[in-house]
């Protein structure tokens, strides 16, 4: 019995395929946690008792940063398929440092909340407020995710790893990436109109 033998290029296209798959269907699991903790959100609010509040002006710079972060990453993913890597490991650079700010600017905008008496559980609590944690407490914690996937992709940049013929690594970070700079926008705007 003969055994087929895939060809590099073959194996390279079937690796990619299945990494993006199995990138995607975290994304899709993803996608359901937020729209099922929205729903609930949306059935909570209803039901009555629920505290009207004004979101924090940092919510609106954490915005401003996470886009602006998407386009260093499409920065740095045109970079590496122009074979320029001392581009692609600037925009990279700058991307996490983006990302790091955007971290930071969640927080304090989470003590703000707490200077206006907004707290996630105990006697002074409101599931308004406890909703507005947990959304953007999950988000942030998808978000270390994509730092930590982000340093991965510095530390191979700066080894040489990444080329035009080369990037899947790149390509995944960014799709990810991406999807956190969407999701992101998605909730604030949620957040925004609906209190």
């Amino acid at each position: 019995m003969e055994t087929a033998l895939i060809k590099e290029p073959e194996q390279k296209g079937l690796k990619e395929k299945t990494m993006k798959a199995l990138l995607w269907l975290g994304i899709v699991s993803m996608i359901m946690l937020f729209a099922g903790l929205t729903s609930g959100y949306l059935v909570r609010e209803m039901s009555g008792s629920w505290l009207h509040f004004e979101l924090p002006a940092l919510f609106w710079l954490s915005t401003a940063i996470i886009i602006t972060s998407s386009a260093t990453m499409n920065w740095a993913v045109m970079s590496a398929k122009q074979n320029d890597l001392k581009k692609l490991k600037l925009a990279i650079t700058i991307t996490l440092l983006l990302g790091i700010g955007f971290t930071f600017s969640q927080f304090a905008a989470w003590h703000v909340l707490i200077s206006n008496n907004i707290f996630f559980t105990g006697v002074k609590s409101n599931a308004s407020g406890s909703f507005l944690y947990v959304l953007t407490g999950l988000h942030l914690l998808h978000l270390f995710g994509g730092l930590i996937c982000l340093s991965v992709v510095l530390t191979k940049s700066f080894l040489g790893r990444y080329s035009a013929e080369n990037m899947l690594g790149l390509k995944l970070c960014a799709i990810y990436w991406h999807f956190l700079d969407a999701l992101w926008i998605y909730l604030f705007l949620f957040l925004y109109f609906i209190r």
